[in-house]
């Protein structure tokens, strides 16, 4: 009653203070309901959507109770699911519902659906990992921008949000509205971003269901069809008994002493057993070949039995004049009739024109055909199967054979003896079956060993692989925190030269050299140690049981002492080494630790000049501990522009006029004193600074330019970064602007890029030129050499130079090095690239860079590197 006179009050326009107040109380109260009703019927929808996940037997089945639910939630009438198949790099859309366009499959049905999907809004939101809900105004600013394309019909709104698994994108969730009256907020956007985070583990689960199903179905239909194929063959293991049986019975009907008459009805007997014979008939001709006798003959007709007759144009001649057996109908005898190939000599014999279906064969009689064997039917009830004319040329072979050994004992005896011989093959054939199954079981039984072998070994030194070693030193820390007493120790092995060898004496010969090396690391250990190879230069030892560090010392030395010796590859002494990192366990350690430990203490080994060791000790300088302290100095050493500029330069070899200055950043540290180039680049990219660095060195580069130009006149500027500038949005933009901000002409700036990371990552580096280049930037490559990238796909790239590594200077003096590096210089000379020797350090290297063509570099022999003074006194 009280709502019905607030309604009222509506009505007649109350103006009353109280009951505006109620009626604004009670429009809030429905708002409350609505919203609680709505939080309701979500949290039912997303129950029945967990409930589903555990009841549905197919993802068909769920994609559809999905939709359903989600309808009752919201308007999701247009809604569809697309996933995404990792290992085949496809997208799929196994769910889809639209009141205005078909399945994408069917709407482009002459277009790749995956590269449409890639290109479209599915993409966009599967490559950002992002939601997305777009109008028409956000839709075309992306279209604007090619980030989309448009596919489709036109929607009001789009919202599509990621399917993630295990930090992965799977799949992407799309509903969208072609009504102006249906809007889509935050609220749908949780929820379905709430229903993608539950439905990943869902699909991957059915899709599991999915694939048992599919493989159950595939076993029961393999098995049903080996049953099927068993019931044939059991079906025509007893025609064939059948039919053993009636040919045992034609053949001893031969050896038998009966006339002609009994005899041929012997062998219809025989026949009538196997086929439906009520009418038949045996022709032979004579050994002249020119007539006809009919032995045995019988018709339901009641025709009187043929007389014997000259050949003429019959069936019967038809026959033997085809050689082989036939099956003609009424349409087929009337159609040979009519072309005049039957009868036009002979009057029509055995009531032709009334047979239904005729069957004949050829009788072969000591090699030749002899003679013919023929049923046939008067009516279509009584028709012949093709199987029936194939069983019938079967046993009529038996029956010539019997119609000659009846002739002849001697072919009778024959007889037996091929009968005899085809048991004793199919004898010896199913020995020898057996023989080869049994050899099949033990070669898969072997194959099966040599599997686990190889899932646990190098192929190439047989030595256990990275899996295996860690599953003994896993084993080994277990041991040891029971055992706290029994100590053991890790070695890290890294082969010095080992690129060399493969660039200049080529893989075959690297494969000989890992080889020979596994074989002296063998006879440095014990029988209780264990040797790996992790991969490419790099073994391990597992020193089991240790009672003292002197063992550590003497086991390292040994190796080292072996490693230290000549080897014989490609005819020639080659000389090595290594450096090994050693890692002692204590009762804390893992197997990751000892292996990480391990493989500091051989970089520190490395850094003193290598064919040494190193026990690893965590309060020592170069450990990880200490390392941290030093890249946060360096952090706030970039922060407060505590970072100096050297400038390293670049000659025309053959005038030796200076042409360009290389940019090399360095820190005066405090302790360890001047901190050059290439080791202020090892703790920058260790404390991830190296982008900072980059981003300072240009600031200083652009401050300094101008006393640079003064001196040198508008000198070009070589600098390094790293490629970690295009990997993000934000990092490209901040290169951009900085470069925008230079105090000089970009025209005079060269960045170079390292070869490597190229390699690794060719999309973002051909977006990061395309920024750069539109700047007026030279671009480059350095360190070129390592990393085999080809040459030919540069000449795709704006890249207009490349700086040879260090290596190809310093091994110049041998024939397949320096080969390798006139090969690079002229391919890159074909394609306009210019070419920077770096290294130099001797002038006979100096020369053979002129004789290579090639005409800039830079390195000790041609000047060292150079500071502005103000710069300094400024920092």
């Amino acid at each position: 009653m009280f709502r019905d006179r607030l309604d009222r009050d509506d009505y007649t326009g109350d103006t009353d203070s109280t009951t505006r107040g109620l009626r604004g109380r009670l429009k809030r109260l429905r708002q409350l309901v609505a919203k609680y009703r709505r939080a309701d019927k979500i949290q039912k929808a997303l129950l029945e959507i967990s409930n589903a996940a555990i009841r549905a037997s197919s993802l068909s089945e769920f994609y559809s109770f999905l939709h359903q639910q989600l309808k009752n939630v919201f308007a999701a009438d247009n809604f569809y699911i697309a996933t995404y198949d990792p290992l085949a790099r496809q997208f799929a859309i196994p769910f889809f519902a639209d009141e205005m366009d078909s399945h994408p499959s069917e709407l482009y049905p002459d277009q790749d659906l995956n590269e449409l999907l890639v290109k479209g809004m599915t993409g966009y939101v599967f490559r950002t990992r992002t939601s997305l809900l777009a109008d028409n105004d956000k839709y075309q600013q992306l279209l604007a921008k090619g980030e989309v394309i448009g596919l489709g019909s036109d929607c009001h709104q789009w919202l599509g949000v990621p399917i993630l698994s295990n930090g992965v994108t799977t799949g992407v969730l799309v509903v969208q509205s072609y009504d102006e009256q249906t809007l889509y907020g935050e609220a749908e956007v949780e929820l379905l971003e709430f229903i993608s985070q539950h439905i990943s583990g869902v699909l991957d689960r059915l899709e599991q269901q999915e694939q048992l199903g599919r493989a159950i179905a595939q076993r029961t239909q393999e098995l049903s069809q080996a049953y099927d194929k068993l019931k044939d063959e059991v079906s025509v293991r007893r025609k064939a008994e059948a039919l053993q049986k009636s040919l045992y019975e034609i053949a001893n009907l031969a050896a038998a002493k009966l006339d002609d008459t009994s005899f041929y009805q012997q062998i219809h007997r025989v026949l009538n057993h196997l086929l439906p014979a009520n009418n038949c008939y045996i022709g032979l001709l004579n050994a002249q070949g020119d007539k006809i006798s009919f032995p045995f003959y019988m018709s339901q007709q009641g025709t009187p039995h043929p007389l014997p007759r000259l050949r003429q144009d019959g069936l019967t001649e038809y026959l033997l004049g085809q050689r082989r057996p036939l099956m003609l109908g009424n349409q087929d005898i009337k159609r040979l009739i009519d072309e005049g190939v039957l009868y036009r000599q002979s009057p029509r014999l055995n009531n032709t024109d009334l047979i239904h279906q005729w069957i004949g064969v050829p009788l072969f009689i000591q090699g030749k055909v002899m003679g013919v064997l023929a049923i046939y039917s008067f009516n279509e009830h009584h028709s012949f199967a093709p199987g029936d004319m194939e069983l019938l040329t079967f046993v009529s072979q038996h029956i010539a054979t019997a119609i000659e050994r009846k002739l002849s004992a001697q072919s009778l005896r024959q007889s037996y003896e091929q009968l005899e011989n085809k048991v004793e093959a199919r004898t010896r054939e199913l020995a020898r079956t057996n023989q080869e199954l049994e050899k099949e079981i033990l070669q898969r039984r072997k194959i099966e060993q040599q599997l686990i072998y190889d899932a646990n070994h190098d192929g190439l030194t047989g030595l256990p692989n990275r899996m295996m070693f860690m599953e003994r030193l896993e084993q080994a820390c277990k041991h040891m925190r029971r055992h706290p007493l029994d100590k053991f120790a890790v070695l890290f092995i890294d082969l010095d030269r080992f690129k060399l060898i493969n660039d200049t004496l080529g893989h075959l010969e690297g494969d000989r050299f890992l080889i020979q090396t596994a074989k002296r690391l063998k006879t440095c250990i014990r029988d209780c140690d264990t040797l790996g190879r992790l991969g490419g230069d790099e073994f391990v030892i597992l020193l089991d049981t240790i009672h003292h560090t002197d063992d550590v010392h003497e086991i390292s030395e040994r190796v080292l002492a072996e490693l230290a010796k000549p080897y014989q590859l490609d005819q020639h002494h080659f000389f090595s080494g290594g450096s090994i990192g050693v890692a002692i366990a204590t009762a804390h350690d893992t197997s990751e630790s000892m292996l990480k430990n391990a493989d500091n203490a051989m970089y520190q080994a490395k850094s003193k000049g290598k064919g040494c060791y190193v026990i690893y000790d965590p309060k020592q300088p170069g450990t990880v501990a200490a390392e941290t302290g030093l890249s946060e100095e360096l952090r706030q050493a970039i922060k407060t522009s505590a970072i100096g500029l050297q400038y390293l330069p670049i000659y025309d070899l053959t005038k030796m006029r200076l042409i360009a200055l290389e940019a090399r950043p360095f820190w005066q540290h405090p302790t360890r004193g001047k901190l050059h180039h290439a080791s202020l680049n090892d703790i920058a990219e260790q404390a991830n600074l190296q982008k900072e660095l980059d981003l300072l060195t240009l600031k200083m580069l652009s401050e300094e330019y101008s006393q640079l130009a003064r001196v040198y006149h508008k000198p070009q500027i070589q600098l390094s970064i790293c490629s970690l500038h295009g990997k993000q949005k934000q990092s490209m933009e901040k290169l951009r602007r900085t470069l925008a901000d230079a105090q000089f002409p970009a025209q005079y700036l060269w960045l170079f890029f390292h070869e490597k990371q190229l390699v690794q990552d060719t999309e973002n580096h051909i977006n990061m030129f395309d920024n750069l280049s539109k700047q007026g930037v030279k671009l480059g490559l350095y360190g070129y050499g390592t990393s085999y990238s080809s040459l030919s796909s540069l000449s795709f790239m704006p890249v207009s130079a490349i700086r040879l590594d260090p290596s190809f200077a310093a091994h110049l003096d041998n024939s397949h090095h320096y080969k390798l590096a006139k090969a690079s210089s002229l391919a890159a000379a074909e394609l306009d690239l210019q070419v920077f020797a770096t290294g130099i350090a001797e002038p006979d290297t100096h020369r053979k860079f002129i004789e290579m063509g090639v005409i800039y570099g830079q390195g000790p022999l041609l000047g060292s590197s150079i500071e502005m003074l103000e710069h300094q006194e400024s920092a």
